[in-house]
């Protein structure tokens, strides 16, 4: 990042709190995003894009307020966005807005990288698992999309921080589609993580998935479907992880709780149950920017609050939700570090960083052989929830019969179905196999947000409905 935009970010504060505002703060950011789109072998195209700015956010007559610059040239331009920003705030006064206490922190930190990204190795590895995934019979197209960012952010407030945070993040996009006698069927996955090329490249991540996605969607072609019926449901992590986000992750943003997401994103149906039993002893909950590697890893929020593991829920009771520091005075309580926005031209909201459900202390295949009727839920497909996450559908990417603890059939074009509360209750085993998948894609806010993150968990065993769509 360029000096004059930390130089720029912190005149801005200066300037904000010589004019009278309560509060200030400024992100400066930088983003280089290099990526390509490989088809059935074909470069579809290659794309570099760079993205400076600056996001000033500050509170006057207690209202927030928010303005943004791409690419600022001089101080001027910044200041004529402020005093526009100030006035626009000059006969709004509201109910004072109370930050929880906070300690200022001024730190630089370089998250760890083995290997650089580069395009060329990346466009190259592309290539290979392009063919990978054309060799398995029925395969009609084959898209891979590794892409890379290199990030640096750095924040100050009137309250004296000044913190920076570099970091990279290298991800692949896969997906395999095969068609035969009418019947098309597709499997996809996302892998990578904050670091280098070691995030896809380490033990042929991404090949062996290339590999595994091809010969599943292949398969898939000859799958029946299911017939629905209520029974047991063993869950993978990967589709344990999408099950978090929708259900656990997003009711727990106490933005959320208060409704003040409503309008477009939804609200929470356990609002004003911290310290009921909402689930059962096995289900223990938490959201960590400290795991490394994941892509919520980070150190310090777009507010400069330190970041630490919270637990959510604890053994089936629900103890706390994802808290910034404006919710924390509210529920009385201490900031949790998520509140995150996509980059500068956005204010923050409260965002999962790696919410994940904790791991159990059995081996997966020990959970499934205790079902004697039941199904094997396999990779996260697409969520329907409700505005409050209590009803909800999930579709798998594939799912197989178990009867008497043996898995049998492959099945096609299965949705998971239930209430949040039933479904909790429901939780019976966990299993040791923790693992965290990377996501890319979590809309929130208006306007919308795109942010990425890390979710997980272990096998988990419960009762939901199960059906085929088609």
């Amino acid at each position: 990042m360029d000096l004059h935009l930390e130089d720029f970010a912190d005149k801005a504060i200066q300037y904000a709190v010589n004019s009278g505002v309560q509060y200030c703060d400024a992100r400066a950011e930088h983003q280089e995003k290099k990526s390509v789109l490989i088809e059935n072998g074909e470069i579809e195209h290659s794309r570099t894009s760079n993205d400076n700015g600056i996001g000033i956010r500050l509170i006057k007559n207690g209202v927030w307020s928010f303005c943004s610059i791409s690419n600022p040239e001089s101080f001027e331009q910044i200041r004529e966005a402020l005093d526009n920003t100030i006035r626009n705030t000059a006969n709004q006064e509201k109910k004072k807005i109370n930050l929880s206490p906070y300690t200022c922190q001024n730190k630089k930190i370089d998250f760890p990288i083995r290997k650089k990204p580069q395009i060329e190795e990346l466009t190259n590895l592309g290539l290979e698992c392009n063919k990978i995934i054309l060799d398995s019979p029925k395969i009609i197209k084959s898209i891979v999309n590794p892409w890379y960012t290199i990030n640096s952010k750095y924040f100050a407030n009137s309250e004296g921080s000044h913190i920076k945070q570099n970091f990279t993040d290298v991800v692949a996009d896969m997906i395999a589609i095969a068609h035969e006698g009418g019947l098309t069927q597709s499997v996809n996955i996302t892998e990578g993580g904050r670091g280098g090329m070691e995030q896809i490249t380490n033990n042929e991540k991404i090949q062996n998935s290339a590999k595994k996605i091809s010969r599943k969607a292949s398969s898939l072609i000859n799958a029946k479907p299911a017939k629905e019926e209520k029974a047991t449901v063993v869950m993978n992590p990967d589709f344990v992880a999408l099950l978090t986000h929708e259900i656990l992750g997003h009711p727990s943003e106490a933005d959320r709780v208060m409704g003040k997401e409503m309008a477009w994103a939804g609200g929470a149906w356990w609002k004003g149950k911290i310290g009921e039993k909402i689930g059962s002893n096995q289900l223990n909950v938490f959201d960590d920017p400290t795991v490394k590697e994941s892509l919520g890893w980070y150190e310090y929020d777009d507010e400069g609050v330190k970041t630490k593991k919270t637990k959510l829920v604890e053994e089936g009771v629900l103890i706390n939700h994802m808290q910034n520091r404006e919710t924390a005075e509210f529920f009385n309580t201490m900031p949790t570090g998520n509140m995150r926005a996509t980059n500068y031209r956005y204010m923050p909201l409260i965002r999962m960083a790696c919410t994940c459900i904790g791991n159990g202390d059995r081996k997966a295949d020990e959970i499934i052989r205790d079902v004697k009727n039941g199904y094997l839920i396999s990779n996260m497909k697409i969520p329907s929830i409700d505005m409050n996450r209590y009803s909800w559908s999930i579709s798998c990417q594939y799912a197989q019969k178990i009867e008497d603890g043996e898995i049998k059939d492959l099945l096609r074009d299965v949705i998971v179905m239930g209430t949040a509360p039933e479904f909790f209750r429901s939780i019976d085993a966990c299993g040791n196999d923790f693992t965290v998948r990377p996501i890319t894609n979590c809309g929130k806010g208006d306007p919308m947000q795109s942010m990425i993150m890390g979710n997980g968990g272990p096998t988990i065993r419960g009762t939901a409905i199960v059906k085929s769509v088609n």
